[in-house]
């Protein structure tokens, strides 16, 4: 439990941020899904669909940000604890107004890795907008959620498919 304002584990007694120390926590093997869109014209879907996009193959370049940007959360995102991640997997998926983007990130450690997934979907549609921006200056980053989540103390977790 936190001796924080509130119980806000992010915060330390006098208020101050900190990160939490997880010590303590069992390791466990942990999982969660994230997912976003990047919302295209239609002439930058069909450039997609033909691979006839002018920097080359947005889709792999997306999944691959997607991937080291799981990795490099910790570095992205203060308060965030570095893992050992055992798998991300990265699906970049064109659909008829843009991209589906789905991040599964894997570990066994003390904390969860919601982040982690959260962190590749925004990374890989970051990659997708700079891939495009030629063909596309409208592009616009949409839903980016965490999808599901598994293990550590609070178990696991699934967003309701209408949400």
């Amino acid at each position: 439990m936190s001796d924080s304002p509130a119980g806000l584990t992010h915060l330390s007694a006098t208020g101050q941020a900190r990160m939490v120390d997880v010590s303590a926590k069992q390791v466990s093997a942990r999982t969660a899904t994230a997912a976003g869109r990047v919302l295209l014209s239609a002439a930058c879907v069909a450039a997609l669909r033909d691979g006839s996009v002018p920097k080359g193959d947005a889709l792999a370049v997306a999944r691959i940000a997607g991937i080291q940007g799981a990795k490099r959360t910790h570095d992205l995102i203060p308060l965030c604890h570095p893992l050992a991640i055992s798998g991300v997997e990265v699906g970049v998926e064109v659909i008829d107004d843009g991209v589906e983007i789905t991040a599964t990130v894997r570990t066994a450690d003390r904390t969860g890795v919601e982040m982690e997934a959260l962190t590749a979907v925004s990374v890989a549609a970051l990659s997708m907008i700079d891939m495009i921006k030629a063909i596309d200056k409208h592009a616009v980053i949409s839903d980016v959620r965490v999808i599901s989540k598994s293990g550590g103390r609070s178990g696991d977790w699934q967003r309701d498919p209408d949400q």
